[in-house]
């Protein structure tokens, strides 16, 4: 997210890391194209004032972040403020059952926590969805004209725009209840016009927006 000379990134990636399957959750992951996919944008790593962790700490989505820059002390993002949910910071007991408390107390001295409701960033808000993790959060955009919902793993295959009462088999703060509750929210939020889904894990079809059809709302390319 960019306003002029200032930049805000929501999520920090995989990191530089490989897992072949079966050693992933679910099959091969690939990562370390973060830094070369800012490069194309024109923005260095050392230009983002903040990144915004607050979809949820998990190693998916904090990997660059505990990496250091061209093998030396300095973290990637050198300049950055780490941006946090107060119930994902708070619940370390969660974190260390994930195996990941030694990556999340690497980012401790740059932490920021945030609450629900507050603009991290000019024309970003935070909403706390509890669901997938007790802190996880969405981010809304405004301005521009159009107005995207970054919205983490609150769904995870495109699948559950059409069921939203389904949920996945990652979700450890669940409550079945209410997150299709959310669910259900964020996919007639899709719907209105000029409101943008982005999904991190939705493979290639990572920005996309809600129409209806004759089965119901389906995700549907932003030209269509």
């Amino acid at each position: 997210m960019e306003r002029g000379d200032r930049a805000l990134l929501i999520d920090a990636g995989f990191g530089p890391q490989t897992f072949e399957a079966p050693d992933g959750p679910l099959n091969a992951i690939h990562g370390g194209a973060l830094p070369d996919s800012l490069a194309e944008l024109g923005r260095a790593p050392g230009g983002i004032e903040a990144v915004a962790f607050t979809t949820h700490l998990h190693s998916d989505h904090i990997g660059w972040a505990c990496h250091p820059a061209g093998g030396g002390d300095l973290p990637v993002f050198a300049n950055a403020a780490y941006l946090v949910s107060e119930p994902d910071r708070d619940r370390r007991d969660l974190l260390e059952a994930q195996g990941i408390t030694e990556q999340v107390a690497a980012l401790a001295p740059r932490v920021r926590t945030v609450g629900d409701g507050q603009e991290i960033f000019p024309g970003v808000s935070v909403r706390i969805t509890p669901g997938h993790t007790v802190g996880h959060a969405e981010c809304v955009i405004t301005g521009g004209g159009r107005r995207p919902i970054p919205f983490g793993d609150a769904m995870h295959p495109p699948i559950q725009i059409g069921h939203p009462d389904w949920s996945s088999a990652f979700d450890h703060d669940h409550d079945p209840a209410r997150t299709a509750v959310d669910r259900r929210r964020l996919v007639a939020e899709w719907a209105e016009p000029d409101t943008i889904g982005f999904g991190v894990h939705f493979a290639d079809v990572v920005f996309r927006w809600v129409r209806q059809d004759g089965d119901g709302p389906a995700w549907r390319p932003l030209d269509g």
